[in-house]
């Protein structure tokens, strides 16, 4: 089921199936979300819950046991429930039920709200453990934006902006985890925050950037206003297209939590980046994206 946010700004489509963005477009009808097209990916948006990225072995260890996990977890294949709506602001909750638990053993609820305020559209998590134990998590965006968005232009006339001059360093992923390898990124010299969407820029994979190195990311045309900027306050964010210059969007996406390093052999609890909520308790997060 559908619902639409709308404002003089911008029109917001969210599906309840993972309580997933599938559209954003401006008053003049240009979309910045991407379609979804099967050939280039499947998604638009996701929700990453209770997992970011993959596990090693496709498992993880609970209090002795192993449990069968697939990459980003499960919330993003799941139909949400709607819980509330106002004319700027929506929610959705799903709860842990039998088949959740039997691939992850807590009784959780998550609850995924959207809040658009002119052209800034905030997204907002909140997750409960209504548990008797601590419960291990993790939670993270997936948004994919179109890029080239302007017709006639090319990926590589197209750049990301950080809000942190200092150089940064990234990990890439290397056989389906995390590499133990720190690579700065190639920044202009003369523009240490400016990073350029080249032809080969993701041809090893996302690049995960850690350690609260930046918290907002510019996507613009070289030489003009960025068209997207995504803040948040996550510790780590993950900048990812599909392997090909030619596809035509990029992701940036806040995490609370990532994949397993490559040589991680520890439990759930042990896991880098990953949250806990206590018995009882509510956890929030929230990333906001801004339009031009």
């Amino acid at each position: 089921m559908e619902h639409i946010l709308k404002n003089d700004h911008l029109t917001v489509k969210i599906d309840s199936a993972g309580a997933e963005l599938t559209s954003i477009q401006n008053a003049n009808g240009t979309e910045y979300l991407w379609n979804a097209d099967p050939a280039y990916w499947k998604r638009h948006a996701p929700v990453l819950f209770p997992f970011v990225g993959s596990l090693k072995n496709k498992e993880y260890h609970y209090q002795g046991v192993s449990y069968p996990m697939g990459q980003h977890g499960f919330a993003r294949d799941m139909e949400f429930t709607l819980l509330s709506t106002t004319p700027n602001e929506v929610w959705y909750f799903l709860k842990a039920d039998d088949s959740t638990r039997s691939r992850y053993p807590f009784d959780f609820e998550l609850q995924i709200g959207y809040r658009l305020e002119e052209n800034r559209l905030t997204v907002l998590w909140q997750v409960t453990n209504h548990g008797t134990d601590p419960m291990p998590f993790s939670i993270g965006a997936h948004p994919a934006f179109y890029c080239p968005i302007t017709p006639g232009t090319k990926r590589n006339d197209y750049e990301f902006r950080f809000d942190n001059l200092a150089p940064l360093t990234y990990h890439a992923i290397a056989e389906g985890g995390l590499a133990d390898v720190h690579t700065e990124l190639p920044l202009p010299e003369t523009a240490e925050h400016i990073l350029t969407i080249s032809e080969h820029l993701f041809d090893g994979d996302a690049l995960i950037l850690e350690g609260n190195q930046a918290h907002r990311v510019d996507l613009a045309r070289k030489g003009e206003p960025p068209y997207i900027t995504v803040a948040f306050d996550a510790p780590l964010f993950g900048l990812w297209a599909p392997l090909g210059a030619e596809t035509p969007f990029v992701c940036i996406e806040p995490w609370y939590g990532r994949c397993d390093a490559t040589d991680f052999n520890g439990s759930l609890e042990e896991r880098e980046y990953g949250q806990t909520a206590a018995p009882g308790e509510t956890v929030t997060f929230s990333y906001s994206m801004i339009f031009a």
